[in-house]
């Protein structure tokens, strides 16, 4: 079995939630019948080993010296796709995007060994509008980082992929919403 539909399996198992009556409502301020719990699979030792080889598969063939992502979704997938690359011989360096600056010492908004004109990967868990992974590419650019790719392990195809490509960016989304309802459908 492929390591994409083990992690597909993985994230319907542990992440995936359908209430068609009662919803979720979202961080984005949206509601709806299906929400997506990543960290239930992101944070298992077979969920970070699968989200570490199909993100780094990703980005090997680029020119990438950097992955990251607005802290808390892409915590995990950084974290994986740095030990996937290292263990395959390659060096990356990962970094977070806080949500608000470091209240003391170097009142920093990214975390980890970045340097100006680095290029980097975007990542995030899900995406809804696009307005997290606007965020974290906002303050990577403001650090002098050059983005050059978006990857997300759910779109949840509610307008963040035309948001994100709208700005430039290239979006590959690892998965999407309809490869869960299809199941539920």
């Amino acid at each position: 079995m492929s390591a994409r539909k083990k992690l597909w399996k993985l994230l319907y198992k542990n992440s995936f939630l359908y209430d068609p009556i009662k919803g979720f409502n979202l961080s984005s301020g949206g509601h709806s019948d299906v929400y997506f719990d990543c960290k239930k699979t992101t944070l298992t030792s077979q969920g970070m080993i699968l989200v570490g080889q199909l993100f780094w598969e990703e980005i090997k063939g680029t020119l990438a010296e950097g992955i990251g992502g607005l802290s808390l979704g892409a915590d995990p997938i950084v974290c994986a796709t740095v030990i996937h690359a290292a263990r395959e011989g390659k060096e990356i360096t990962g970094f977070l995007v806080r949500k608000e600056p470091k209240k003391y010492g170097t009142q920093r908004w990214i975390e980890g060994l970045i340097k100006k004109g680095m290029k980097v990967v975007i990542v995030e868990d899900v995406v809804t509008t696009g307005g997290s992974v606007l965020k974290a590419i906002f303050r990577a650019e403001e650090a002098g980082l050059q983005v050059i790719k978006v990857i997300t392990l759910i779109d949840r195809e509610e307008g963040g992929r035309t948001v994100i490509e709208g700005k430039g960016y290239e979006y590959i989304p690892i998965f999407t919403r309809s490869d869960f309802i299809k199941r539920e459908g």
